[in-house]
């Protein structure tokens, strides 16, 4: 869990309520009326004074005159019946205590005040502008086969995406609310034939635990939720694909999506499942397993090759061929630097293009990326500050590392590489070797909601590795991942339609 904010452990699983200042919809209306968009319109209809309290930044107030105005001033008698039923279709409700007005109002709802003579003279009817992002194209995880469309900022629209992927009564949604001043609405989203129960209850609870004002992102509940927040490698999966996140949903996981965030979170989660891209899935089973073992080779090379240049120079250079020897030694013969200043140099000058192409904006960041690299490199070179083998060893590991289709492991990956350098210039070999055992035993270490990190590996599971480094065909993936310990194990009967024969074959 989290060492940067305070959480209180509760046997519940709901956020902590706070305690409102108000005592009565006066003070909340008078407290409101402090803020320049809110609004006060009187209406006066069939001798009757109506009142209606909003913020205009909220509501929109064109729905509010043509479904709510106008259809009450033309009713030829006003009261509190006639207005329940006119405007039942809008979800319309009494309203109970001074605490519901104040977080209703701030949510896009509408106060009408009525005669005082009616039972209840107060009602609150949902307003709330829709204005946001339409649903496009993934950005982060685009892909040329699958689902073209991806979660938005609207929480609403994100559920519809979800829903009509899983179009089943069996899909269960929790709601809860976090944030002391955000009031972010956060939904717990899981099959309830499939899920094992007690990684629903760790979720509902951790998210009860937490305690903090602001909820900008799923980001911030991902950081409070981890088992182990201290490790950089990421328990957690974030993805802004709708059709991912019903796959893992039907597949006995959960997802956590958060009010104005694109990104829902699933967990549990495997270290195996950050160099698997769901395209995979897409793909025929040779493809894909080919695909996921360059990714592994891909994802080795990025940690090891900049590590094990500055080892072999440093206290190795024996196991070096004397054809590559001679070519190493000529590209270094002017390079006043040992290997690991020269290995430090040019890795955080590749950092430091990625981070400012991050930064700027889109068509001049890409300038900057491959201008920059490019003029840099080669002034480099030619000033004698690096070798040229090693420019294009620490370029391939930088472009090796975008092969991880999670960016969160892809940042890890960047971080991972450094300690490993500095451990090079300790024992060579020998210190990075140690350094692999640390981190293995690390990812052993870890859990992504109390589920081990590096199933199927450890604790062992053959029949978890038909979809890991490997992706077998379909048909032999009868069963979810044990790891997950699911009410349904079997997702389908071996039988397959390729065992029924064809029109033609009786003829």
């Amino acid at each position: 869990m989290s060492f940067f904010f305070k959480k209180k452990h509760s046997k519940s699983g709901t956020p902590k309520q706070t305690r409102s200042s108000f005592q009565s919809v006066d003070d909340v209306l008078k407290a409101a009326n402090d803020s320049c968009d809110f609004t006060q319109l009187k209406k006066k209809m069939n001798n009757q004074m109506m009142s209606f309290y909003y913020f205009s930044s909220l509501v929109d107030e064109t729905q509010l005159i043509d479904e709510v105005v106008r259809p009450l001033q033309e009713l030829e008698h006003l009261d509190e019946k006639d207005m329940v039923e006119h405007m039942n279709a809008l979800q319309m409700k009494p309203l109970s205590t001074a605490d519901e007005l104040e977080r209703d109002l701030l949510t896009g709802y509408v106060l009408i005040r009525g005669a005082q003579q009616w039972t209840h003279t107060d009602w609150l009817v949902p307003l709330k502008k829709t204005e946001g992002r339409q649903v496009s194209i993934p950005e982060v995880e685009f892909s040329v086969f699958g689902s073209k469309e991806s979660f938005v900022e609207m929480i609403d629209v994100n559920i519809n995406l979800l829903r009509t992927r899983l179009p089943t009564s069996d899909l269960r949604l929790k709601k809860l609310t976090i944030g002391e001043l955000s009031k972010t609405t956060v939904y717990v989203a899981y099959l309830q034939s499939v899920v094992n129960e007690k990684n629903v209850q760790t979720v509902l609870q951790r998210l009860g635990n937490v305690e903090i004002d602001q909820v900008q992102d799923s980001s911030i509940v991902l950081q409070m939720m981890e088992d182990n927040s201290a490790s950089v490698f990421p328990q957690f999966i974030d993805t802004e694909r709708p059709d991912r996140t019903a796959a893992s949903v039907a597949g006995g996981r959960i997802a956590i999506l958060t009010d104005g965030s694109s990104q829902a979170l699933l967990a549990p989660v495997t270290a195996v499942e950050f160099i698997t891209s769901f395209e995979d899935s897409f793909l025929s089973w040779p493809a894909a397993t080919f695909l996921r073992l360059l990714r592994l080779a891909a994802l080795f090379f990025s940690i090891f090759a900049t590590p094990l240049y500055v080892a072999v120079l440093t206290y190795h250079p024996e196991i070096i061929p004397q054809d590559l020897f001679s070519t190493l030694m000529m590209s270094r013969r002017i390079v006043p630097f040992p290997p690991i200043v020269e290995a430090l140099f040019l890795e955080t000058t590749i950092e430091l293009l990625r981070e400012a192409g991050a930064r700027l904006p889109t068509k001049i960041g890409q300038t900057i990326g491959i201008v920059g690299g490019i003029v840099i490199g080669t002034a480099a070179v030619e000033a004698g500050l690096t070798s040229n083998v090693l420019l294009i060893i620490v370029a391939l590991a930088a472009l090796t590392s975008f092969t991880v289709p999670i960016y969160r492991m892809g940042t890890t990956i960047r971080i991972v590489r450094f300690p490993f350098i500095i451990a090079a210039q300790v024992w060579g070999l020998v210190s990075i070797g140690l350094m692999f055992i640390f981190i293995v035993c690390h990812l052993l270490s870890l859990t992504s909601l109390g589920r081990p990190y590096m199933a199927p590996i450890y604790p062992f599971s053959w029949r978890d590795l038909k979809d890991t480094f490997v992706r077998l065909p379909l048909e032999m993936q009868t069963h979810r991942q044990a790891f997950l310990q699911t009410k349904k194990p079997r997702k389908f009967q071996t039988k397959t339609v390729r065992s029924q024969r064809d029109i033609d074959d009786g003829y």
